[in-house]
């Protein structure tokens, strides 16, 4: 899966979630100053496993304040080992 569409995927998952339009949300936005909150995150992160059939332990989150951090960390799961 190409990083772009695990954007798109963010966005509109994040979108739907936190009801904001974040269409335009880039990989360097700041999750917080998105105004997701973070219940808000751990239901996107929660969406993200389910719909991509990943698992982020939650102990990885820790520190996780952009998109593209949380990309990344999906990736490294999207990835075989």
């Amino acid at each position: 899966m190409t990083r772009a569409k695990l954007l798109e995927i963010f966005r509109s998952t994040a979108s739907e979630i936190a009801e904001k339009d974040l269409s335009s949300v880039g990989e360097d936005g700041v999750i917080a100053d998105l105004g997701i909150d973070s219940l808000e995150l751990l239901e996107v992160i929660g969406t993200l496993e389910r719909d991509l059939d990943v698992r982020v332990p939650d102990d990885q989150l820790v520190g996780i304040q952009t998109v593209r951090q949380l990309l990344e960390l999906v990736e490294t799961k999207l990835t075989p080992a």
